[in-house]
């Protein structure tokens, strides 16, 4: 469905008042991060019946009993990375596509893995239709990494995971920072992971909840 200049129009509002209240007031300051928000169409990325809620301060159900992360987790998340514009990122769980976005416009290059084709799909299509082209696709089990193409200088996890799955760290380059919520099923924290001869040193962000991480290396079905 193709928008009218006057939908365009309060998407971008909606977007703007979601980046000045939402994610600025709560202190991210990463302007790059805070451009990337400001650009995508997070609207784009939900069903058209959720589109109205798009850019509220809440995460929303996008199928397969995963979710749309709310937007200031989005940005704590991408801001941890420290992306300067050339790294090659890992992105465990791509579900609606929409931190893949923000990740594109942030990276060099996206390698995102999600569990369910379905949702890789329609992530793919809407990211393509938008322009991307430093995205790669794959299907399968994102607690394995991807061993193909790595090392990687970043990666997130948009699942959570009872501990850090080891060969996520063994594809980690030295320096390489990563993102992860770890707890049980019910709550987490924000862990952000950095590699340093070998170990990965790690500190806590803050409480989060997230949907399982599903794996060789996370919870079971």
């Amino acid at each position: 469905m193709k928008l009218s200049e006057t939908e365009k129009d309060l998407y971008r509002i909606a977007r703007e008042k979601m980046v000045e209240t939402q994610i600025k007031a709560r202190g991210i300051k990463d302007e790059r991060v805070l451009e990337a928000m400001l650009k995508v169409p997070r609207h784009l990325f939900v069903d058209e019946a959720l589109r109205d809620q798009a850019y509220g301060d809440f995460p929303l159900p996008i199928g397969e009993g995963q979710t749309i992360s709310q937007p200031y987790i989005v940005a704590v998340m991408t801001e941890a990375l420290e992306l300067k514009g050339n790294e090659r990122v890992l992105e465990v769980g791509t579900g609606s596509g929409y931190q893949t976005a923000i990740l594109a416009e942030l990276a060099f290059w996206v390698y995102t893995i999600e569990k369910y084709s379905t949702l890789l799909e329609k992530a793919k299509k809407i990211l393509l239709n938008l322009g991307y082209k430093n995205i790669s696709f794959k299907l399968g089990d994102g607690s394995l990494g991807w061993k193909e193409v790595a090392p990687f200088d970043a990666i997130i996890v948009t699942a959570a995971a009872p501990q850090i799955p080891p060969p996520l760290i063994e594809q980690l380059i030295e320096g390489g920072r990563i993102v992860i919520p770890v707890g049980d099923v019910y709550s987490q924290v924000l862990i952000k992971g950095i590699k340093k001869g070998g170990k990965l040193y790690t500190e806590t962000l803050e409480p989060v909840r997230f949907v399982k991480l599903v794996g060789a290396y996370g919870f079971k079905e």
